[in-house]
């Protein structure tokens, strides 16, 4: 089988659209598992640029407002 690159800024990209979602299917663990798969994506790329909370009212750690982010892309984006 091939072997296939996924550029961090689609992975991002793909990311920011998931974990806006509001539908009764994006829980607070699918969201969980979005977050610790682009950071560990970004960490390992050396792309970490941080996130941002969507409501900055709710980031109390293990609700939907602590996992409902926006990344921000690397700095180096073209």
């Amino acid at each position: 089988m091939a072997r296939k690159t996924v550029q961090v800024v689609d992975l991002i990209t793909f990311a920011n659209i998931a974990l806006a979602r509001t539908d009764a299917e994006a829980t607070i663990g699918f969201k969980q598992g979005i977050c610790t798969m682009v950071e560990k994506a970004m960490f390992l790329a050396d792309n970490y640029n941080g996130f941002r909370f969507l409501d900055s009212n709710q980031t109390q750690p293990y609700t939907m407002g602590h996992v409902s982010r926006q990344y921000y892309f690397p700095k180096d984006r073209k």
